[in-house]
């Protein structure tokens, strides 16, 4: 099989899923539990790689099971954060500027069939790098380092700010210790880290043109749905963000200013 029709046929493993998630969705009137669908998108697009690429098998099985435990840990972060929570403020917004009576339908195409769509584009690197012809090489234990910071940086990111919101003392506060001393999106730089460890995988496979997958969701995690949305609300409702900002690096680690 092809590189693009296997590519293609991704569309449809990854819509079954996201089919019955915003069926789901309309019986309990809650868009948002899409999010919880995004790490296990990739989860089935790797594996379906996996099932048709011709590539080095070492590092085919890797990938697919860096990408697995990758997913797992992000559904199950945000399936334990939003459980029990109403629908998220983006969705609810959506569902008054589009009519509630008509969004039932309207969110397949503007919620989950465009995340189908994203994630099949951004997943064009798991592809590259189950379907390079190189060897394994070099490169590969580059990756592997790039991704376990990543990994690192988002999951521990993740449980030190659950632990901080968990402590009523800290309600309006703003983390400035641990890894958000450093960064003040420590899991969204990790995000970003880990796909560009699977872009490495690609490059290490020999496929280049691949890694536009990694840059789609470093634009995504930077400039849409990650570091501007969230700071345009924190701006808002934490006065003291705005000396966060002027001391903490927005993405990339670095020591902060005095």
């Amino acid at each position: 099989m092809s590189f693009w029709l296997i590519w293609g046929l991704g569309l449809a493993v990854v819509m079954v899923p996201l089919t019955l998630a915003w069926l789901w969705s309309v019986k309990i009137t809650n868009a948002s539990i899409v999010d919880i669908c995004w790490g296990m998108c990739f989860v089935a697009l790797t594996w379906w790689y996996f099932s048709q690429a011709q590539g080095d098998d070492q590092r085919k099985l890797l990938i697919s099971s860096l990408v697995t435990i990758w997913g797992l840990r992000l559904t199950l972060y945000i399936g334990w954060r939003n459980w029990g929570k109403p629908e998220d403020f983006r969705y609810v917004e959506f569902r008054r500027r589009y009519g509630a009576k008509r969004y039932w339908w309207f969110s397949f195409f503007q919620v989950f069939l465009l995340q189908g769509i994203l994630a099949l584009i951004i997943s064009v690197t798991l592809l590259g790098a189950q379907t390079g012809v190189k060897s394994w090489n070099w490169i590969d234990y580059l990756a592997i380092a790039v991704w376990l910071i990543g990994f690192s940086f988002e999951a521990f990111g993740d449980w030190q700010l659950s632990r901080f919101k968990a402590n009523p003392a800290n309600k309006g506060q703003v983390l400035r210790s641990g890894l958000w001393r450093y960064t003040r999106h420590p899991n969204y730089f990790g995000d970003s880290a880990v796909w560009w460890g699977y872009a490495l995988f690609s490059i290490a496979a020999g496929s280049y043109w691949q890694i536009i997958g990694a840059l789609l969701m470093t634009l995504l995690i930077i400039r849409v749905s990650g570091v501007m949305l969230l700071e345009r609300t924190l701006v808002k409702t934490k006065p003291q963000y705005a000396d966060y900002i002027a001391k903490t690096s927005a993405f990339l680690p670095w020591f902060p200013k005095n």
